[in-house]
This record gives C-alpha cells, structure tokens and sequence, in this order.
C-alpha cells in the first residue's frame, strides 16, 4: 500500500521539489522589473548594470592655502651719510656746488634748507624722489658725476675782445692786435716753463704711485697730510687705487722757489664699479718739497689762496 501511496504521490512531491527553482526565474524577472523602474525614476540612485550607486562621499574641508607675500623692501638708509665724517659731508656740498646745486657755506650741515633743496633738485634732476637726504649709493653717485666735471679755470688765451657799436675800427683793431700779443706772450712762457713744470709733476706722481705700492708708506704722505688721509679713507672702504692721471694747474716762481699746482685724477676700484676723485697738489720744489697742501678740485678758492701767500708768478697763464 506504501509503495501504491508513493506512486501516486510522485508527481506532486515533484512539483513541490521544483517548485522553488521554477519559481526563482519569475522573482527575479519582478525584482529586475522593479529595479528598472526605479532607476527609470531616479537615474542618479543606479550605478553601472543596474545596481544602485553608492551615496558620493561628502566633501571634505580642504586645508588653508598658505599665501606667500614678499617680504617687504628695506626703508632708504638715510642715516649713514647724516651721520658720516664732516669731510665726508663737507664733499658732498662741495659736489653740488660744482654741479651749479648748491651756493652756500661748505660746512658739513647736509640738514639745512639750503643743501636739503640742492639735494632735492639734483635728485630730481636724475628721475629719483626728491627727499632732500642721500643714501650711500646716490652719495657715491653724486660725488662721482662731480669728480668728472672739468675744472672751470678763466684763461686769458681763450677770452676774446668784443668791441662795443660805439668803439671805432681803429680802436678794435688796436685791441685786437694787444689780444695777440698777449696770447704770444703766453705761449712763449709756458712752453719755456713746460719742461720744469713736467717734470716736477712727474716726480709727484712717481711718488703718489709708490705711496700706493707701498700701502700708505712714503714720504709724500707725509708731505700731503690731507691726502695720506684720503687714501686711508679709501683703503679703509675697501677700494683699491688704479690709475692716476696728473694735469698741471699753474706753475712759476715764488718767493720759495719754483711753486707747482698740479690737478690729479685718482680712479678708484671696488668690486665692478669705479669712481674718479680729484686731488689738487701744491708745492714749492725742493728736496723735500715745501709748503705742501693738497685740495678738492672744487676749492677753488683754497688753491689761488695758497699761490697768493706763496707770491706765485705764473708762467703757466
């Protein structure tokens, strides 16, 4: 009886085992139905075959961004030169008053109105602020410029007689004719005086050189204290001294002897850049030399005062 149940009951104990595995095609397909649809609806919650995507990541607050700024430009170095050595100070006047800045006293006060104005329009006058104080670049650069203007020294050789409407023709010519006589006189005593005066300018300049050889030893500093001062200055700056080109100033007798002033460019050396500075040298000849001075090229003033207490007689003018 057992055996007849069981082959009665076979074919639906069949369908109850295959019921699961026919059935899973058909959730499947109504799960894939319903998935479709919903990603129909909303595209942004599916991913790739179908699938839901993930939720992106929230964003992240990013570290600050450090911002580099250059660092700031150093103020203008006014107070070195304010505060320099009066000849250093008293220089810089002398150089505006060569370059037609500056006509007052040359006392070293770079603070008063009327050097602070000279400074002012010499600053203007090369595109930069015009503050009225130098830093030691534009004190460098002013002195400099100064040291290349020529000495302006009157020469009866080169001025001419303008006679007025009123003057006669004879009258002109006769001035005319004192004119080159005058002019004859001259070139006949300095090319007489020419040779003495070379060579007493020569031997200086021998001397100047060996003084720099010899890193400040020499008798010609002794003679010249002003300059042997000048060239500490400069070793001192660590500049080195190069070529020196001398121009005779004046020569004749004096009272003493045969007196000599001899202009003298010294062409300094620091690293790339160079400066030319002016020395004016005055002298009676003699071993050793006599009533020595030196001068800026700028003090005029300073050197005729020497030739007129040395009752100079010039054979040079």
């Amino acid at each position: 009886m057992r055996r007849g149940l069981m082959r009665r009951g076979g074919p639906l104990i069949c369908l109850a085992l295959l019921a699961p595995t026919l059935l899973a095609p058909v959730l499947a397909w109504s799960q894939s139905a319903g998935e479709v649809e919903r990603c129909f609806q909303n595209p942004a919650a599916c991913g790739q075959g179908g699938q839901p995507s993930a939720p992106p990541p929230a964003p992240q607050p990013s570290a600050p961004v450090a911002v580099s700024r250059p660092p700031a430009a150093p103020a203008p170095d006014y107070t070195t030169v304010l505060q320099s050595p009066e000849p250093d100070r008293r220089r810089i006047q002398e150089s505006l008053h060569t370059l037609d800045k500056y006509n007052g006293p040359i006392d070293g006060n770079l603070q008063s109105d009327s050097t602070t104005k000279a400074i002012a329009d010499w600053q203007k006058s090369h595109g930069m602020h015009a503050i009225g104080k130098l830093t030691p670049q534009e004190a460098r650069e002013l002195n400099a410029e100064a040291a290349r203007v020529p000495i302006r020294r009157i020469d009866p050789s080169t001025q001419t007689v303008t006679a007025s409407p009123s003057t006669p023709p004879a009258a002109a010519s006769s001035g005319n004719d004192a004119l080159k006589s005058l002019r004859n006189r001259l070139a006949e005593r300095r090319k007489a005086a020419e040779p003495k005066a070379d060579a007493a300018t020569q031997a200086l300049v021998r001397d100047l050189k060996a003084y720099v050889a010899a890193d400040g030893k020499g008798a010609v500093g002794e003679q010249f204290a002003d300059f042997a001062k000048w060239y500490a200055g400069t070793k001192a700056a660590g500049r080195i001294v190069g070529e020196i080109a001398p121009v005779i100033d004046d020569y004749g007798d004096a009272k003493g002897g045969p007196g000599v002033s001899s202009e003298v460019v010294f062409e300094t050396k620091q690293g790339s850049t160079s400066q030319s500075h002016c020395i004016v040298f005055a002298w009676i000849e003699g071993n050793p030399r006599k009533n020595t001075q030196a001068f800026s090229c700028d003090d005029i003033a300073g050197v005729e005062k020497w030739k007129t207490e040395q009752s100079l007689k010039s054979a040079w003018r």
